[in-house]
């Protein structure tokens, strides 16, 4: 009976710490529409946040490349696309890398933060945080 308790416990603490995380699938949605326009993968590598494209809903942007992009990533497609570069842990966001907006190829200083277990605050500006953009993401289920 101890051994099935602990298990128990062991799922439940993994299931919450899992959920309290900002890596895994998330949901990029059209300000205007609501809808799904792509699924973006937070992942971890060398202690760095990284997220990048894996999925397009919308059949017709599937091969699209990113033609506006300078630099490596000119006319590369945005599909598997890294668009979120070289973030740090800094408290309870992640800071200090940059953000890709592969439509228009602009690149922006960036932070994230995890608000809630389902929801990603993602700030994208230029020189400093008040001259930006703030979007969410939602985690995909």
């Amino acid at each position: 009976m101890k051994k099935l308790a602990l298990a128990a416990l062991f799922v439940a603490t993994s299931l919450t710490m899992n959920a309290q995380t900002i890596f895994g699938k998330w949901e990029n949605r059209n300000e205007d529409t609501g809808k799904v326009d792509s699924v973006i993968e937070v992942y971890e590598k060398d202690g760095k946040a990284y997220a990048k494209i894996v999925e397009i809903t919308n059949p017709d942007r599937k091969d699209a490349v990113c033609d506006q992009c300078e630099g490596p990533n000119k006319n590369k497609p945005i599909l598997g696309m890294d668009i979120l570069t070289g973030l740090e842990k800094d408290g309870d966001e992640w800071s200090g890398g940059e953000i890709l907006d592969p439509k228009k190829g602009t690149i922006y200083k960036c932070f994230i933060q995890l608000k809630g277990k389902n929801k990603l605050k993602v700030r994208g500006y230029v020189g400093v945080s008040v001259f930006g953009r703030t979007v969410y993401w939602h985690r995909k289920s």
